[in-house]
């Protein structure tokens, strides 16, 4: 019996120390080492935001760092929950944007205020890095015709027309600060009505083309805007602010190798640059990973 007893002492023993020494994959206590950081990157549900995650997964794996996507996530509204709960543990955001989210009276007129904004609002469990030069702004875009109607080349000039006109953009934008109330805020803009479409994708452009809306968000760096020839009007009020690309990224994992890593990306990314990948994925039709793994062979960060 005693001799049973030690044997069977030795085999609970064995499962405990088993079960201590197993790791979840996110796990990043302080005593894991960096090389062995995992990093969960998500997107939001548009093309360029797939396109920045992609960059930014490539980018860390090229240095070693264990890396899995949860790539078209949705909102704001869906994928900060999910950036707090330790979900995902990186996404790429907007300046300008993510701190008018977090604080609706955030000052986002210029680069360094807005990421004053977004470190001030910030969770103790969230950080950004270094934002890139590179800006992506929402706009208030018209067609041509509509411009040339109206006499529209600013915000502003939509005042006295805008009881007219149907305004088109994401579904979140009827509520947000940055979008329909503040726009009326702002602007004075009080318009016939709000359709709820996509986040400044190919529903949003097929609707302003064919009239469905008269007025629509959509990013700056949207080839679409050329391709059509729309009109995105002037914010002479700096509304939209400051939209700079920047890594939001849990604190647990922002290491500094995969710090260092995404700040060098951040570096070398200016609007041209984006806009120019953007357009491959867009209008060219590549998937965004070949187009990220392209880019970063290009700039030496692969």
């Amino acid at each position: 019996m005693k001799k049973i007893s030690v044997v069977l002492a030795v085999v609970i023993a064995t499962l405990g120390l088993a079960s201590c020494s197993s790791t979840n994959p996110l796990d990043s206590s302080p005593s894991a080492s960096e090389g062995s950081t995992a990093v969960v990157v998500g997107s939001a549900n548009f093309p360029e935001s797939e396109l920045l995650a992609q960059i930014y997964a490539q980018a860390l794996r090229a240095k070693g760092v264990t890396v899995t996507t949860k790539l078209n996530i949705g909102s704001r509204e869906t994928y900060v929950p999910a950036l707090k709960s330790g979900e995902i543990n990186l996404i790429p955001e907007y300046t300008g944007a993510f701190a008018k989210y977090l604080n609706p009276d955030a000052d986002t007129s210029t680069t360094e205020a807005a990421l004053a904004a977004v470190k001030a609002a910030l969770p103790a469990n969230l950080t950004v890095l270094d934002p890139a030069p590179a800006q992506d702004n929402d706009s208030i875009t018209v067609t041509k015709q509509t411009a040339e109607t109206y006499g529209l080349t600013t915000i502003e000039d939509l005042a006295p027309h805008a009881s007219q006109m149907v305004l088109g953009g994401p579904p979140e934008w009827k509520t947000r600060s940055y979008g329909v109330p503040g726009l009326k805020k702002t602007y004075g803009l009080q318009f016939k009505s709000f359709k709820a479409l996509d986040t400044a994708g190919p529903l949003t452009v097929q609707a302003l083309k064919n009239g469905q809306v008269q007025a629509a968000n959509l990013f700056t760096t949207d080839p679409a805007i050329t391709a059509n020839g729309f009109v995105t009007l002037t914010d002479t009020k700096g509304f939209f602010g400051s939209q700079n690309v920047v890594p939001v990224i849990g604190t647990e994992v922002a290491t500094t190798q995969v710090s260092d890593t995404l700040n060098a990306v951040s570096a070398t990314l200016d609007t041209a640059t984006l806009a120019s990948l953007v357009s491959q994925v867009v209008t060219d039709k590549k998937d965004a990973d070949q187009v990220a793994k392209q880019w970063l062979q290009d700039v030496g960060l692969s």
